[in-house]
């Protein structure tokens, strides 16, 4: 059976972070979001890793992160360009938002053949979810259906106090199984705990704040990569006559639309870790801060990637 890789979506723009965030150190090492990850993810047991970058930030992204991991783990590059679309479609005029994460996984089709976990490159994860994933993920095969998982987050450790954040909300069964999950794309804390809002703030409904949340940290077999492909011309199709410049084609949908149609389960495994993230710049300061305390307590050396 083929060795699980993880693949690392790290095309996003940063539009609301001001910046690269992807290729930001959030220490005094030099180290960014994404070595924690893949730290986390070789001591798991992954071995290969797939960058989903622009072809832009190419040059960068290899000299701030991805020449010196590749000493450690074996790494590859697919590209997530806007005008990489089905034959007979053409980019929007004026279009320079990325297509969205079941986009960016779609663009590895041709370089990934085995199960397969997917993360964000500006998130952090913590220990115990990339050992679930790949525990997970080790033995998983299709057989009457896609056998998918994601590792499931509480809502309100993973808001900020800076502004919104999109999030899927999910609905989990009593054996710990997905039986829907909803893409909220402004959700805010509030003094109660948190609402979203799909009407640019005139209204805004309540969510629980221990409501489970999926952080796009998934676990997937080849499958999911040609039920994107075979289902992004039907998005296109919907999206682009409403929101030509913004539409975004969501990994959580795609995963719900299988789940609707009985294609698909989804084991939601827990990680008592908490996730951290930088969607504002604000938000640099408490990653910062909760990655010393990870060093004082021992959890990570100081330099990753010298004390391996």
């Amino acid at each position: 059976m083929n060795e699980p890789i993880l693949v690392i979506m790290a095309a996003g723009m940063g539009s609301r972070y001001g910046g690269l965030k992807q290729i930001d150190p959030i220490d005094q090492e030099g180290h960014l979001i994404i070595d924690f990850s893949i730290f986390d993810a070789v001591r798991a047991g992954f071995k290969k890793v797939v960058f989903i970058i622009k072809k832009e930030i190419e040059a960068d992204f290899k000299e701030m992160i991805g020449n010196r991991i590749s000493q450690f783990v074996d790494v590859s590059y697919v590209y997530q360009e806007l005008d990489t679309l089905p034959e007979g479609y053409t980019l929007p005029e004026g279009r320079i938002k990325p297509w969205g994460t079941a986009h960016a996984i779609l663009c590895c089709l041709e370089t990934v053949d085995a199960p397969f976990a997917v993360i964000n490159a500006d998130d952090y994860y913590g220990k115990d979810a990339f050992t679930a994933i790949y525990n997970y993920l080790l033995n998983v095969k299709d057989d009457d259906y896609y056998r998918y998982a994601m590792v499931g987050y509480v809502l309100e450790n993973t808001l900020t106090e800076n502004g919104s954040v999109a999030r899927g909300i999910c609905v989990v069964d009593s054996n710990n199984m997905l039986t829907n999950i909803t893409e909220r794309t402004r959700i805010e804390k509030t003094a109660t705990g948190a609402a979203f809002t799909e009407d640019d703030g005139v209204t805004w409904v309540n969510i629980a704040p221990d409501s489970i949340v999926s952080m796009n940290m998934w676990g997937f077999t080849p499958s999911i990569l040609k039920e994107t492909k075979a289902r992004f011309s039907s998005f296109l199709d919907a999206s682009l006559p409403v929101n030509p410049l913004k539409c975004e084609y969501f990994l959580p949908s795609v995963v719900s639309e299988l789940l609707t149609e009985n294609k698909a389960t989804v084991s939601v495994l827990t990680s008592t870790d908490r996730w951290y993230g930088v969607t504002y710049k604000e938000d640099k300061e408490t990653v910062v801060h909760a990655i010393e305390c990870f060093k004082n307590n021992h959890i990570y050396p100081t330099h990753l990637w010298e004390e391996k």
